[in-house]
């Protein structure tokens, strides 16, 4: 039944009083006299390595991913770990080559470095850019599903869901960038803990499906009765190609959304911003780590629950609208807890959901206050106004996003699909603006604006050629594949691909014609290069090993499961 008992609601009552006692006390014991912009918003020096690391994944696991990626477990298999695994990895190179540039340069927030790199004009650009990304695309998404799924579980209606959830992310996000790193600790418990609550479950009634008991029977069971299910590279002829293409999962397009999405994103790095470069890359080092392991919470369920389907279990629960589908499977699970347990679950979703949205309105204030009012409509504005400018930021952007989720549609495309199709056109193209000004000195503000406007131009191209040119010659090198309808079209992430290697060449081209940039100091229309030397690239005994032992693991898993 889609409801909860008393037990759920004590569980859930605990984990409320935890996370909100918590928070107000980090609030009270680090308030400072004096309120500095730095300090609301970034937290400056006050997150521990474990918080930061902690923090990231509270903010990147909301409801699009517990549900939707056990959903694509169910429907595809482990192939879409690859997201989380690959992620890994790619902290590890961010921590590396991105944290040391952001904090020698002192860049608190992303267009604040287009501005210092290139000039006003791309960051203004991509400012108002990242607002409108933020609040109309990723806000309303994990408002709306994460009530979607609160109230699927609980059976509560889907407004009112919607409504508690964004109240309590607001509670969070008003007491700045601390208390969110802080509480995300919290989250990130509940949300382990819930989930392997989940991923037990699911293992068991495997194992009774077929007469004996344990998770690692279950486990067993569930690779002898789903082996197709178990491939991280899928092949040309597997119907799910068009997701994950193959090797470009590991060897191209993939890189390029995991190193936008990581690296160049406000609502990611500002965890790290205000941290010392030791502290930053402990932090995404432990954030990696944790990332190795997330496919056991988010994946593994929806590929147990498949089996049982096949088994014959669940056949109307996971129908919608007459049609199995896939995003059914997470919230099916929940609904056979016993009580007590079912609250416990209930809570790891609403700290998924709660953490994705106080970091992001955390984002949404900070981008809005620091790099568009300061800047331009009060330039000479006091610190503690500055941070009151924040805090309407926050209950706006929110507000804004409980008017306008209802009327997007997101349910019927899907989370995971509606953030990846909309944030897909213009990553590709804000990645090669961003590795370019990292590591090319030569690197011009005209073509810095190539890649934003010939990027999304680029990849409309792309979205639009199926329907007038046949792309069926291409097939048979993997580069297109028959969709459901009946159109050869170039896989999304080989089209990321694309667009990424169009925006390079046309960078190179425009920089190399056009004026060369300042030297670090300087002045000049076509932009200020960083600074920039290999010492700074240099990683401490600790942080190696650590990132050997990751590496490690995850060369091992793929070779495990290839």
């Amino acid at each position: 039944m889609n409801t909860l008992h008393s037990a759920d609601y004590i569980v859930f009552l605990i984990y409320f009083l935890t996370v909100a006692g918590y928070g107000y006390w980090i609030y009270v014991k680090k308030k400072a006299a004096a309120v500095s912009s730095a300090d609301y918003f970034l937290a400056e020096g006050a997150l521990t390595w474990w918080a930061i690391g902690a923090s990231l994944i509270a903010s990147n696991i909301s409801a699009e991913q517990m549900i939707g990626m056990s959903g694509s477990g169910f429907k595809m298999g482990l192939a879409i770990a690859t997201y989380e695994w690959l992620a890994a990895a790619t902290l590890l190179f961010v921590a590396v080559f991105f944290m040391p540039v952001y904090l020698k340069n002192k860049i608190y927030t992303m267009p604040q470095f287009l501005r210092q790199r290139y000039n006003g004009t791309v960051a203004m650009i991509m400012a108002v850019f990242w607002l409108l990304l933020y609040v109309v695309v990723n806000l309303t998404s994990i408002l709306y599903l994460g009530g979607l799924a609160v109230h699927k579980i609980s059976g509560f209606d889907l407004d009112t869901c919607m409504y508690l959830l964004a109240i309590f992310a607001v509670i969070i996000t008003l007491g700045g960038m601390k208390v969110i790193g802080y509480t995300d600790v919290i989250q990130v418990f509940f949300l382990v803990l819930g989930g392997l609550v989940a991923t037990y479950l699911a293992l068991n009634l495997v194992s009774k499906e077929f007469g004996t008991t344990g998770i690692m029977n279950g486990f067993r069971l569930t690779m002898a009765h789903a082996g197709d299910h178990f491939h991280m590279i899928l092949k040309r002829d597997n119907p799910n190609y068009l997701d994950l293409p193959g090797l470009t999962v590991v060897l191209g397009g993939m890189w390029i959304s995991h190193l936008s999405y990581w690296g160049c994103n406000q609502y990611i790095t500002q965890r790290a911003l205000g941290a010392s470069l030791p502290t930053a890359r402990a932090g995404l080092l432990f954030a990696a780590f944790l990332k190795v392991m997330m496919p056991v919470i988010v994946v593994l369920p929806g590929i147990a629950t498949y089996v049982l389907y096949q088994q014959g279990h669940f056949q109307t629960e996971m129908l919608l609208n007459g049609k199995v589908n896939s995003d059914q499977a997470y919230p099916v699970l929940l609904n056979l807890l016993y009580p007590g347990m079912k609250g416990l679950a209930f809570a790891a979703l609403t700290a998924a959901v709660v953490a994705s949205l106080a970091g992001k309105a955390n984002s949404i204030s900070t981008i809005f206050t620091l790099d568009i009012y300061k800047r331009y409509i009060h330039p000479g504005v006091d610190e503690k106004k500055v941070v009151w400018i924040g805090k309407c930021a926050i209950v706006a952007a929110m507000v804004a996003a409980i008017v306008i989720a209802p009327h997007l549609g997101i349910d019927k495309e899907g989370g995971f699909q509606f953030i990846q199709k909309y944030t897909g056109f213009v990553s590709p193209g804000i990645f090669a603006m961003f590795i370019m000004g990292f590591f090319w000195k030569r690197t011009t503000s005209n073509a810095a604006l190539f890649a934003t406007i010939g990027g999304f131009a680029c990849a409309c191209f792309l979205e639009f050629l199926p329907r007038f040119m046949d792309l069926s010659g291409l097939a048979s090198h993997g580069f297109s594949k028959l969709n459901d309808a009946g159109v050869y079209e170039i896989p999304f992430l080989d089209r990321m691909e694309i667009i990424f290697i169009f925006c390079i060449i046309g960078m190179v081209i425009i920089s190399l014609l056009g004026k060369a940039p300042a030297a670090p100091g300087g002045q000049s229309s076509t932009g200020v290069s960083l600074e920039v030397d290999a010492s700074m690239f240099k990683v401490s005994g600790g942080f190696l090993a650590g990132s050997l032992i990751v590496c490690g693991t995850l060369a091992a898993l793929y070779a495990a499961f290839w």
